[in-house]
């Protein structure tokens, strides 16, 4: 059984338009040489499709994780990956709406402090994640 204990944001580095491209994010870490996952690497995406931002499920919460080797975050650490390029545009109000509902559901259930929802670049990954527009400090003020 997996405790987890963290979540970890992260960015596609994609753009995000009116097109589902979570499938296309899960048969590039199934089938790119670099990654050979058996699934996508995150537990969560979320993703404007048509005009709203949909939570889409990603690796089985029984299932540790593919997205942040670092201080062993893929078995503590619960993955979400918003899809877009957080290091060009901030991230839309909609969106960040839709992470803070979704962290905030994920510390209910496994009891995670807000403290120990963090971006994948905090964990001293040489990534940006989840975009360096996309305000951590602030996530977790508006979180508490």
């Amino acid at each position: 059984m997996i405790i987890w204990s963290h979540i970890i944001l992260h960015h596609s580095l994609t753009p995000d338009g009116q097109t589902v491209s979570w499938n296309a994010i899960r048969r590039f870490h199934m089938t790119d040489p670099a990654f050979m996952f058996v699934d996508i690497g995150y537990h969560f995406g979320i993703e404007l499709i048509t005009d709203y931002y949909e939570v889409l499920v990603g690796r089985d919460l029984d299932k540790v994780g593919a997205h942040c080797k670092e201080q062993g975050m893929n078995s503590k650490g619960i993955g979400i990956c918003a899809v877009g390029n957080y290091d060009v545009i901030v991230p839309p109000s909609l969106l960040w709406a839709r992470a803070l509902r979704l962290a905030s559901s994920l510390q209910t259930e496994f009891g995670i402090p807000t403290s120990r929802v963090i971006g994948h670049r905090e964990t001293g990954a040489p990534k940006s994640c989840p975009g360096n527009l996309w305000d951590m400090g602030e996530f977790r003020k508006q979180l508490a």
